[in-house]
């Protein structure tokens, strides 16, 4: 569960959140709006990567915020990036080997770890190529494999479903599905794919200028005449 209590990100004279408060339990929850809505605002202050002026955030009823920003990987919360952050000169493997350094195993084998995360995604048989050889569906499982690993409580994604193919996005929508089966994580999912987000996600929060704009079960908030207008009629064209 993560309760999200008067969050607000200020740069300068503009805030990224205003005021944002939500309770989100479904175990995969998508997370739209336009351009400059504040998504990616929001999972860079759960990561740790910008200061809250206002608010709380509480994972699994730990205050998130009070947690150093390089324990929250171990704490449980992984994400991935907008910008693939795979090592170009390491294999897959040690691409995911690396990700182990700083957290714990539960006891287990690191091979067993990694062999499994690698095997889920689907790329355990390409785990001795160079990360430079991938391409952008492979990197983006690169790093989804980094994030399973190791009993993770929050798994964010941003945008994960960009400029892939039909068969890649298929592939990858069922990766995303099966993510609180496979490790027991929450999914927080920002993408603009509509029907990605429709496929994947129980619940869905939209954010425009900072601001929740609607929340709820996913079909019903994609309906919503709000965030229509958010889109500027991208939602409504789909939910047609």
């Amino acid at each position: 569960m993560i309760e999200i209590r008067n969050l607000t990100v200020a740069f300068g004279g503009v805030r990224g959140l205003n005021d944002l408060s939500a309770d989100i339990g479904a175990k995969i929850t998508g997370l739209v709006g336009p351009n400059g809505a504040g998504k990616t605002t929001l999972l860079n202050a759960m990561s740790g990567f910008v200061r809250c002026a206002t608010g709380t955030v509480s994972v699994d009823g730990v205050d998130l915020l009070r947690i150093a920003m390089n324990r929250r990987a171990a704490f449980g919360v992984r994400r991935t990036f907008q910008t693939e952050q795979v090592v170009e000169n390491l294999t897959v493997w040690n691409n995911v080997a690396a990700a182990l350094d700083n957290l714990p195993t539960g006891g287990r084998a690191r091979r067993d770890l990694i062999t499994e995360a690698l095997d889920y995604v689907g790329l355990g048989r390409q785990a001795e190529r160079i990360g430079a050889t991938l391409n952008a569906s492979e990197r983006r499982l690169v790093e989804i494999a980094r994030c399973i690993i190791a009993k993770p409580r929050l798994v964010m994604m941003d945008e994960p479903g960009a400029g892939l193919s039909q068969s890649e996005s298929d592939h990858l929508r069922d990766v995303i599905v099966g993510i609180p089966e496979f490790c027991g994580a929450q999914v927080l999912l920002v993408d603009h794919d509509v029907d990605l987000i429709s496929a994947t996600c129980q619940e869905t929060l939209v954010l425009d200028f900072g601001s929740k704009i609607a929340f709820g079960v996913t079909a019903e908030v994609l309906k919503d005449p709000k965030v229509r207008a958010a889109y500027l009629g991208t939602i409504e064209d789909v939910a047609a």
